[in-house]
């Protein structure tokens, strides 16, 4: 690991490895210690993921460590509004790569909620994260397109997620592509973990990366409202 010029604001923590997999052991080594030290503080630990194809390797790794999975409680920053048992559900990857082994003695928060409209899963949604510990670890992705979690650039719920002091945790959100309902924990939600992370790949969105440090329009690159001192950023190319 080395730590690498991304032109990012003072004191933003950044660390470049040579491939995914140098990458994806490294973080999970890292998570896996600070939820220990939630563990070791509070008897508890909670971690929000993001899903994807991304984070596939790096849930592996994490899987592997030794932990005491019965105290950590597992969550999402976004899901696509799907069942459980579809392909394309954040749960259902989680649960895959995961919550395997002696990890699978964690306890999984979901977001999906089979409802009438994806409003009233989103509502759902926000009542049970109230029963969401205190987020210890949160392990965020970035699209090309400068969205994280389900925060993307133009959807209509986008300034009310990305607002600050707001009452919401979750909002429906709409992507641009397919599938695109989704459900978002909302930026107060996020920004209120104790460690954030972003974990990045590829030369496209260390380029959206840079240009995003380069303006505040949160609405344009959503990932703005997370570039700040308290972000650790792991990318490889």
């Amino acid at each position: 690991m080395a730590t690498c010029d991304l032109q990012l604001p003072a004191g933003l923590k950044a660390h470049d490895f040579d491939n995914a997999a140098q990458l994806a052991e490294a973080l999970a080594s890292d998570v896996a210690g600070r939820l220990r030290a939630a563990i070791a503080q509070n008897g508890k630990a909670t971690l929000v993921v993001s899903g994807g194809r991304s984070p596939v390797a790096f849930f592996e790794r994490l899987a592997a460590e030794p932990l005491d999975w019965s105290q950590v409680v597992v969550s999402l920053a976004d899901e696509r509004w799907v069942p459980v048992e579809h392909p394309d559900s954040n749960a259902a990857l989680v649960r895959r790569h995961l919550l395997q082994g002696p990890a699978a003695a964690a306890k999984l928060l979901g977001l999906y909620s089979l409802a009438p409209s994806l409003e009233a899963a989103a509502e759902q949604a926000d009542r049970l994260l109230a029963e969401l510990p205190p987020i210890d670890v949160l392990v965020l992705g970035m699209g090309d397109d400068g969205h994280t979690a389900s925060l993307f650039p133009s959807s209509p719920n986008l300034r009310e997620a990305l607002s600050l002091g707001g009452e919401r945790r979750c909002l429906a959100m709409l992507a641009p592509s397919v599938p695109h309902q989704r459900l978002t924990m909302t930026r107060d939600l996020l920004a209120s973990a104790s460690v954030k992370i972003l974990s990045i790949a590829g030369q496209a969105k260390l380029d959206t990366l840079r240009t995003a440090v380069q303006g505040d329009d949160v609405t344009a690159l959503p990932i703005r409202a997370f570039l700040n001192p308290s972000l650790e950023i792991y990318w490889c190319p």
